[in-house]
C-alpha cells in the first residue's frame, strides 16, 4: 500500500456526533409507536428490534473505522516507520484497540438486554430495558471520545502526506538544511516547493515526478538533517532518516561548497560519514551545489582533502551543479537515473531467481568426434545455376514477371491448377463435381474402394448364409428372454415418449384401469415364471370377501340415510375391490371387475371411486336448525364488512389513528437540551 491508498479514509466523528448518527438512524429506521391493542409478544419484539438495530448501527460504523485505518505491522516498512515517527505507533494501536473493545462491549450489552427483553412482562418493563440498553451503549461510546479525536487527527494528517510509492523508481535528496535541495526538485519536476534563504524551510517530505527513458520516476525532497545522535533528532529530521533507511532509491547528497547554508564544508563531510550506513546497497551521487559561487577547484587544500575523502568512497559519483544558472542539472538527472537503473539490473542478476533460470539453460557446444574433414557438399546444378538478373532476357520467368505481363496487381489472377500433377495436362482445367450419378466423388478417391466394397458384400453374403439375419425369436434361448427384451424396449420407448411429449404435463401416460390385471392373468404369468401363486390367490380371495362385506355394509347404511335404491350394486357382493389398505383389487373368477366393465362401457373414461357423503352437515354443528345457522352467517358477515371494505386482514393491519411520531411533529423545539432520547 502507498500513501495514496491511505487518503480514502472516511472522517471519524466525535463521540457525541457518533451517538447522534446512530440513535437518529435507529429512530428513523424502526417503528416508533405502540398502540394499546398490541400483544405483549409484539411489544417485546418492538423493543428487541430497536436494541438490535442500534447494536448493528454501532457495529457498522465502528467496523468501517477499524477496517479503513491501516494495521501498521502490515504496511511497507517505510510507511510503518513514517507513521511511527509522525503519530507514535503505540498510541495509534491503543486507539484502534479501544474501539475494537468498545464494539465487543456493545455487542455484549445488546445480547444481555435482548435476553432480558424476551421475558418482559409489561410495556413499562420492556421500555425501561430498552432505555437501559441504549444508555449503556451510549456510555461506552462517550468513553471513546479521546480515541476518536486522535484517529480523526491522524486521518487529517495522512490526507496531507505526499503520495509516495515505496516500490517506484526513486531519487532521494538529502543533506544539510538550505543547501539547495528544494531548488533542484523544482527544476527537474513540476513540484512547487517553497524555497527560502533560511534553514528548515522544508518541514516534511515533498514528492515530484519526472520522465526519463519513457519511465516514470519520483523525486523525494527530505527535510534537512543536522549532525547529532539519532536520539536527539526531532520529527522533521526523522522523516528524512526513515526515507533513507527504507526506500530503495538513488541517494543525492547535496553539499554547499560556498558555505552560504551556514554550515562548514567539514561539517557537511562529517554528516555524510555519519549517515553513510544508510546508503548501503544504494547508488550514491554527491551533488556539489552552488557551483556558480564556489567550485571544487577553488577550495583550500585541507577542505579539498575532506571533500576528496567523501568522493573517493566506493560507488560514489559526483556532479557539480548550479540550480541558479541550470549548470549541470540535466547531467545530474541523467547520472542519477542511469546509476539507479544499473543498480536495479545488478540486483536482479545477483538474485536467486536469475540463478534458478540460468540453471535451467544449457548452451550446446558441438565437439569433433574424429579427425575426418567433412567439407560442405554443393551440388553441381546449384554451382552452375546462373544468378538471377532482371535485365537478362533468357532468365527464368517468375510469377512476378507473368503478373507484370498480364496487367499487374489487381488485374492478374493466378492459376492455382497449373501445377497439378496429372497424367494429361488437359485435365487441369476440368471442373471436379462433388456428386456424380448419385454418389459422392470424395468416397471414390481411394483407389482400393472397389475391392473394399466387394469384400463387404462377400462378408454380408456369408453372414446371411449362416442365418445371422433370421427371425428374432430364434436369437433367444427361451420365451422368457424374448419377453424380457420386449418389455425392456417397451419401457424405453415409453420413457422417450414421456420426455418428448410436453402436452402430457405430468399426467399419467395411461389410465389407471389399463394397468389392472385379473387374478387369473396374474396366476398364469407367475406359473409361467416358475413361481407358486397359491398364497397370493388365497390372500386375494380373503381381501375380496372382506372388502365386499364392508362395501355391502356401507351401502346399507347409505341407503338407510339417503333413501337410495338397494338393488343398485347387488351383484358386486363377492367381488374384489380396492380395500382400505390400498391393495390392488381383482376378479377372483377371472372376469373383469364391475368398475372396469363400467370404465370400458364409458368409452375408456376412468371412473373414480364412488363419492362418500358425510353423515352430518358441519355447517349446522352447534346450531338448532338451518334458520339459526343462516342468521349466524349473516351476523359474521356484518361484523367483517368494515374491515373487508378497507382490505385489512388482522391485528397488524388495524387502523392506527396517529401515524406521526410526537417528537418530530410537536412543533418548534425550544432552546435547551436536545437529548430527548
Amino acid at each position: 500500500m502507498s500513501t495514496s491508498g491511505l487518503k480514502a479514509i472516511a472522517p471519524v466523528p466525535k463521540a457525541s456526533d457518533f451517538l447522534d448518527i446512530v440513535l437518529s438512524k435507529t429512530q428513523r429506521k424502526t417503528p416508533t409507536v405502540i398502540h394499546k391493542n398490541f400483544k405483549i409478544s409484539r411489544i417485546r419484539n418492538f423493543y428487541m428490534r430497536k436494541v438490535k438495530f442500534t447494536q448493528d448501527s454501532f457495529d457498522e460504523k465502528l467496523g468501517a473505522i477499524l477496517e479503513e485505518f491501516p494495521i501498521i505491522d502490515d504496511l511497507h516498512p517505510f510507511l510503518s516507520s513514517l507513521l511511527n515517527v509522525l503519530y507514535d505507533k503505540n498510541h495509534y494501536k491503543l486507539a484502534l484497540g479501544q474501539l475494537r473493545t468498545a464494539r465487543h462491549l456493545i455487542d455484549q450489552v445488546a445480547k444481555d438486554y435482548v435476553r432480558l427483553l424476551k421475558f418482559g412482562d409489561s410495556l413499562y418493563r420492556c421500555k425501561q430495558l430498552k432505555r437501559a440498553a441504549l444508555g449503556r451503549m451510549a456510555t461506552i461510546m462517550r468513553r471513546q471520545n479521546e480515541a476518536l479525536e486522535f484517529l480523526e487527527e491522524v486521518r487529517k494528517h495522512i490526507s496531507r502526506l505526499p503520495a509516495i510509492d515505496p516500490t517506484a523508481r526513486t531519487l532521494l535528496i538529502c543533506g544539510y538544511p538550505n543547501v539547495g535541495k528544494s531548488s533542484f526538485l523544482n527544476k527537474v519536476t513540476r513540484a512547487d516547493v517553497d524555497v527560502q534563504p533560511y534553514a528548515f524551510t522544508t518541514k516534511s517530505l515533498f514528492v515530484g515526478h519526472l520522465d526519463y527513458r519513457y519511465m516514470r520516476w519520483q523525486v523525494i525532497d527530505t527535510p534537512g538533517i543536522l549532525d547529532h545522535p539519532l536520539e536527539e533528532m526531532n520529527n522533521i529530521e526523522m522523516q528524512s532518516i526513515t526515507a533513507l533507511a527504507h526506500l530503495k532509491s538513488c541517494v543525492l547528497y547535496f553539499m554547499d561548497l560556498s558555505e552560504q547554508c551556514g554550515y562548514s564544508v567539514e561539517a557537511q563531510c562529517q554528516l555524510f560519514h555519519a549517515i553513510k550506513p544508510l546508503f548501503a546497497n544504494k547508488p550514491t551521487v554527491v551533488v556539489l551545489n552552488k557551483a556558480d559561487v564556489s567550485r571544487l577547484d577553488d577550495l583550500a587544500p585541507e577542505r579539498r582533502a575532506a571533500v576528496d575523502e567523501v568522493l573517493s568512497g566506493e560507488g560514489v559519483r559526483h556532479v557539480q551543479v548550479s540550480c541558479y544558472t541550470d549548470e549541470g542539472v540535466a547531467v545530474l538527472k541523467t547520472t542519477a537515473c542511469d546509476a539507479l537503473l544499473e543498480h536495479r539490473v545488478d540486483t536482479k542478476l545477483k538474485g536467486n531467481r536469475v540463478n534458478a533460470i540460468l540453471n535451467r539453460l544449457h548452451v550446446a557446444q558441438p565437439r569433433a568426434r574424429d579427425d575426418v574433414v567433412r567439407a560442405p557438399f554443393i551440388p553441381d546444378a546449384v554451382k552452375g545455376r546462373k544468378k538471377y538478373d532482371r535485365e537478362d532476357p533468357s532468365r527464368r520467368r517468375l510469377e512476378r514477371d507473368i503478373e507484370a505481363e498480364e496487367g499487374g496487381a489487381g488485374v492478374y489472377n493466378i492459376n492455382l491448377k497449373k501445377n497439378y500433377l496429372l497424367e494429361n495436362d488437359e485435365w487441369k482445367s476440368d471442373t471436379m463435381p462433388e456428386i456424380m450419378d448419385g454418389k459422392n466423388i470424395a468416397d471414390f478417391i481411394d483407389p482400393d474402394i472397389l475391392e473394399k466394397l466387394d469384400a463387404l458384400e462377400r462378408e454380408e453374403e456369408k453372414l446371411e448364409a449362416e442365418g445371422f439375419y433370421e427371425s428374432e425369436s430364434e436369437m433367444y434361448d427361451s420365451e422368457d428372454e424374448r419377453e424380457a427384451v420386449a418389455a425392456k424396449s417397451a419401457r424405453e420407448k415409453k420413457l422417450v415418449s414421456q420426455s418428448t411429449k410436453k402436452a402430457m404435463k405430468n399426467r399419467a401416460a395411461l389410465p389407471r384401469t389399463a394397468g389392472l390385471r385379473t387374478l387369473s392373468e396374474l396366476t398364469t404369468e407367475m406359473t409361467r415364471a416358475g413361481l407358486d401363486p397359491s398364497r397370493i390367490q388365497e390372500r386375494a380371495e380373503m381381501l375380496a370377501k372382506v372388502a365386499g362385506a364392508k362395501r355391502k355394509r356401507q351401502r346399507e347404511e347409505e341407503d338407510a340415510e339417503m333413501d337410495v335404491d338397494e338393488d343398485e350394486d347387488a351383484d358386486m357382493g363377492g367381488e374384489g375391490e380396492e380395500g382400505e389398505e390400498g391393495e390392488e383389487w381383482m376378479d377372483v373368477d377371472g372376469e373383469e371387475a364391475p368398475r372396469l366393465k363400467k370404465a370400458k362401457a364409458n368409452s375408456g373414461a376412468v371412473v373414480a371411486k364412488g363419492a362418500r357423503h358425510p353423515r352430518s352437515n358441519r355447517q349446522l354443528a352447534g346450531m338448532r336448525d338451518q334458520a339459526q345457522a343462516s342468521k349466524a352467517v349473516k351476523l359474521r358477515n356484518l361484523g367483517q364488512r368494515e374491515r373487508n371494505m378497507h382490505a385489512r386482514a388482522g391485528e397488524s393491519d388495524r387502523a392506527i389513528k396517529v401515524k406521526m411520531p410526537k417528537h418530530l411533529f410537536a412543533g418548534k423545539r425550544k432552546m435547551g437540551k436536545t437529548d430527548r432520547r
